[in-house]
């Protein structure tokens, strides 16, 4: 059935994580335990003991467990387990001895059990029983996580406890058990990023896209989303983009609650595969509920919508828009592989739909346009149609490029290798 790898703080886990074990096992299901605790040896006997995944940090366990106490001596001792320990399932995983990894903790534990995880490969089942559920958006990253919600404080086992910790094992042990799929489809892959102002292109390119034998991953550019295809591309996992969404760097320009980090819209230049980018919501910027907007933000002169409950968004002005232009053809600039551009005049999303779109704005879309044109390297192709980034027309030429960019790099006709 597969080997599941429990990895948790057995210096004051060890009951929950010895009741874990003994479940699975009378699942028939192997287990690996993997001790990340720091205080004590515990009397039950990992696989894998603490002081070897303090080794495989490259740092003595006695040093951690006897250090001067400090405001971070915790933390940095924790971060040296959580090192230690996706050494050690890297190797685990090289050797075909980890089908799954179940964990258990309160703060502390959680962390670093979801800090080892983060590095585990995408499909491979993860599951976390935490007592910081509410707070799970800090442990997912962008890795297919698990996460069920410990009830009660993870501190002995009673009716409740092993009520959910026993789930927790079957959970786990149903998922490695399950025969694998049959991953037939050999068509190129393609990343592309949407957003809900841009649903409609998106999905009429996915259309183009698949007519010509391609097949599509589609990417919600809410940060989380950039982040996982910028991973997705260094780790060999696609093999062309079209970036029709690229607000997430409106908001790390701006503060938004949206950012993918300093590194979007870098990967697949790095890689040198073929990509599209097209300005899709670049102009919009985006906070929590309505009462969340900064005051800088929140005047007279900006533009508002509120886009849900949770979301509001704020149109970008002149100046920033320019500051945007300048972002994106910097980072375009520095592709190694065939890039195009492909810019929706009549609006770069449904908030900017003609005739009364409430982001329209056309001295700061020009402002855009001219300056990202300016700067864009000389070879790297510009194009800008008198469409909306959501009418038909538009997303066909953009997957026409798309396909010509990919034929043209050698890679083969169509979706063809």
């Amino acid at each position: 059935m597969g080997t599941v790898v429990l990895i948790g703080t057995l210096d004051t886990k060890e009951r929950e994580y010895r009741f874990m074990r003994d479940c699975l096992r009378g699942m028939g299901v192997d287990v690996l335990v993997i001790d990340v605790g720091i205080l004590r040896d515990p009397e039950m006997r990992p696989d894998i003991t603490a002081a070897e995944v303090a080794a495989a940090a490259g740092v003595d366990l006695r040093d951690l467990r006897f250090s001067k106490e400090g405001s971070d001596t915790r933390a940095v001792a924790l971060d040296t387990m959580r090192k230690g320990a996706a050494v050690i399932l890297r190797r685990l995983l090289a050797e075909g001895r980890c089908q799954g990894v179940l964990g258990a903790g309160g703060s502390g534990g959680s962390t670093v059990i979801a800090g080892i995880i983060r590095e585990l490969p995408l499909g491979l089942p993860k599951l976390l029983v935490t007592t910081m559920a509410t707070s799970a958006a800090a442990f997912f990253g962008t890795r297919d996580l698990a996460v069920m919600h410990a009830v009660t404080d993870i501190a002995g086992l009673n009716r409740v406890s092993r009520l959910i910790l026993r789930n927790a094992a079957g959970a786990v042990a149903g998922m490695v058990s399950a025969p694998p799929g049959e991953e037939d489809d050999k068509r190129p892959v393609v990343a592309i990023t949407m957003f809900g102002v841009t649903t409609p292109g998106v999905l009429r390119l996915q259309e183009r896209l698949g007519q010509a034998g391609f097949d599509t991953i589609t990417f919600h550019a809410v940060g989380s989303g950039g982040r996982a295809m910028e991973e997705m591309i260094e780790e060999d996992l696609i093999d062309g983009v079209v970036d029709y969404t690229t607000s997430e760097l409106t908001d790390e320009l701006l503060g938004g609650v949206f950012s993918a980090g300093p590194t979007r819209l870098t990967a697949a230049g790095r890689r040198g595969i073929p990509q599209v980018v097209v300005p899709g919501a670049i102009e919009v910027l985006n906070f929590g509920p309505r009462d969340s907007v900064p005051k800088e933000f929140d005047t007279l002169e900006r533009r508002l919508v509120v886009h849900n409950p949770y979301v509001c968004a704020v149109r970008t002005s002149k100046g920033e828009a320019v500051d945007l232009a300048r972002i994106m053809s910097a980072r375009l600039n520095a592709a190694a592989g065939p890039t195009a551009v492909v810019v929706p005049l009549e609006g770069f999303d449904s908030y900017q739909k003609r005739p009364d779109g409430p982001f329209i704005d056309e001295d700061a879309d020009t402002a855009f346009c001219d300056e990202l044109r300016r700067t864009l390297r000389a070879d790297i192709p510009f194009e800008g149609l008198p469409l909306n980034i959501n009418d038909p027309a538009f997303a066909d030429r953009v997957a026409e490029r798309f396909v010509g960019l990919w034929n043209a790099a050698g890679r083969g006709e169509g979706g063809t290798q």
